[in-house]
């Protein structure tokens, strides 16, 4: 088993009892493949996928049929682009006989006719949670800066899936490159294409991003733009707009937030620890060459192997599960960066990957999910201006 955490200053033990936990996680989310036809500029994925091998397809059918008999629900296929496997329909079928559930992301551009008439058949459509494509421009100019030469092809793709009445969304990553550009991507989405509603994330320094951070990564001013701009827009289209992270969720978060104080609140309930990610609670993921991590926004704190170790154990018993899942136990209030704020009460110390990016250590707040840090007034962080 893998012992990259105790690089990352993640303890190998932590006191007290091992938190409970379901006897393995309801999903995964698994990275069929490294290869993709698209170079994105932001890209999260970028590192995990260099020199990394995919795994042949006899070791994923035997991974399906060994979550099957742990009883996990649902998987997500991601890649890489999951379409540019030769073997997808297969690997796919070895999921639905294993008696799961399953969703999909995807740049959209490989979904023709032929991929429509794939999911025809056996129980392939039945099976289907949904499709995710990414959309990131209301026309080539602007989506092909991010994801080159493909806006024909992923809106073709996209039009077929909400033509034939699948489960589709969109998700739209904000960047300097679309950020004047997110009104006109919610009339396409939602207007023109009729899409019931679409999610939006924010490009952040990982993967290809951080290499490409000058054209992708907002400024501060930019991201208080994308914070309104999203924000009105999620009104007018009453609440077809989504965001579980990123610009729109920090409006929608940020706006709760200054309201209760003003009613002379001093927190929200189950607030004021790191509680800021529940994923170690019940789902794990998978890199394309079988690397299990708590998260692809975790790639490096590598757990083992599957096929070589044991799948359920390392739920139940890693270390690093154990670090991350006792992180709800520590107050705001023991973080140096932390002590004294107003807005302690409110906060839940936001996603462990940006607290890993920052300090090195995951018992810490992450700065780019800090209500003081985006507001500029934080004395230990300040986000560059550009």
């Amino acid at each position: 088993m893998d012992t990259t955490q105790t690089m990352l200053n993640v303890p190998e033990t932590q006191p007290g009892p091992a938190p409970r936990v379901m006897a393995a996680p309801s999903s995964v989310n698994i990275a069929i493949t490294g290869r993709c036809n698209l170079a994105c500029k932001y890209c999260f994925y970028a590192d995990e996928m260099v020199a990394l091998r995919d795994l042949p397809t006899e070791r994923w059918l035997a991974f399906f049929a060994e979550l099957g008999g742990l009883a996990v629900q649902q998987v997500t296929l991601t890649g890489g682009e999951a379409f540019t496997r030769p073997d997808f329909w297969e690997l796919l079928d070895g999921i639905i006989t294993n008696r799961m559930r399953y969703s999909l992301l995807s740049n959209g551009t490989l979904i023709t006719e032929a991929t429509l008439a794939e999911f025809a058949k056996g129980k392939r459509r039945l099976r289907l949670d949904s499709i995710q494509v990414s959309i990131d421009g209301s026309r080539a100019e602007i989506h092909d800066a991010s994801r080159p030469n493909s806006f024909t092809r992923a809106l073709r793709g996209l039009r077929l899936l909400v033509e034939a009445q699948f489960p589709v969304t969109v998700r739209v990553t904000v960047n300097r490159r679309n950020l004047d550009d997110l009104e006109a991507i919610a009339k396409l989405l939602l207007e023109d294409v009729g899409l019931r509603r679409f999610s939006t994330n924010e490009a952040f320094s990982c993967g290809a991003a951080a290499s490409n951070a000058e054209s992708m990564l907002l400024t501060p001013r930019e991201r208080e733009q994308a914070m309104r701009v999203l924000a009105m827009l999620a009104e007018r289209y009453e609440g077809r707009i989504s965001a579980t992270a990123g610009p729109l969720a920090f409006a929608k978060e940020f706006k709760r937030i200054e309201e209760a104080l003003a009613r002379g609140e001093t927190g929200f309930p189950g607030r004021g620890k790191l509680v800021g990610c529940g994923g170690m609670w019940n789902k794990l993921d998978i890199l394309h060459d079988g690397t299990i991590v708590p998260c692809h926004n975790l790639s490096e704190l590598h757990l083992g192997v599957i096929g070589e170790d044991d799948f359920q154990q390392i739920w139940l018993t890693h270390p690093t599960m154990g670090a991350l899942r006792r992180r709800r136990e520590i107050p705001l209030e023991s973080l140096e960066t932390c002590q004294g704020c107003i807005y302690q009460g409110f906060c839940t110390g936001g996603c462990p990957q940006g607290a890993l990016d920052a300090y090195g250590d995951l018992n810490a707040r992450n700065p780019m999910n800090c209500y003081r840090v985006l507001k500029g007034i934080d004395p230990y962080f300040v986000i560059p201006e550009g």
